[in-house]
């Protein structure tokens, strides 16, 4: 996969950067732990130039997030909360936990649109949620904006100071990218135990 964006960030530059996160935020497997740092040691080469890279990323970025708000949208809180009724035995899931994961999410919303940005393997996800819920677009892209801006910003950076050794930027993250869904899972796992019992 390496071969294939370093080709594509060759041949392409700032547009192709641009592509590559607009996929990132629609496939997650593609990360942008590669991606980011990779252009950051194009700039190190002097090839291309950091704020123009960090600017590719974002708008990649932003651009992939929009289907799936569009999506959580779409799918909606009341069709969840019917679903969560009429399926809510094998879901664990009832309309009043709906109702609950509202209202949190309308009280941190901006803030959960923020922070998830910088957290790897949630950063796309939280897309839905904000769609769900019907936040409000320029809010969802001011948030998103900011956030999305600090983390390619940092990877881009990183791979400019790592040069050659650019790699070393996804072997540093993949642990705590690891640590953030085992946590996740684990939490999911005891919700769901407790809802069974």
């Amino acid at each position: 996969m390496t071969d294939w964006i370093v080709n594509i960030v060759n041949s392409l530059g700032y547009g192709g950067i641009a592509f590559l996160m607009f996929l990132e935020n629609l496939f997650p497997p593609i990360p942008s732990e590669i991606i980011m740092p990779l252009a950051g040691f194009a700039v190190n080469q002097g090839k291309i130039e950091f704020p123009y890279v960090v600017l590719a990323g974002v708008i990649g970025s932003i651009a992939g997030t929009l289907p799936w708000y569009y999506a959580g949208k779409f799918f909606g809180r009341r069709r969840l909360e019917r679903l969560a009724d009429k399926y809510g035995k094998w879901l664990t899931l009832s309309a009043r936990d709906v109702g609950k994961a509202s209202y949190w999410f309308h009280k941190q919303g901006n803030k959960a649109v923020l922070f998830c940005r910088l957290i790897p393997g949630v950063r796309t996800y939280i897309s839905i949620p904000a769609g769900i819920e019907e936040m409000h677009l320029l809010p969802f892209l001011f948030f998103s904006l900011i956030g999305t801006t600090l983390w390619t910003s940092l990877l881009t950076y990183a791979g400019y100071l790592l040069g050659q050794n650019y790699h070393l930027v996804k072997e540093y993250l993949s642990p705590i990218s690891a640590i953030v869904i085992v946590t996740l899972v684990i939490f999911l796992g005891i919700w769901i135990i407790r809802r069974r019992k």
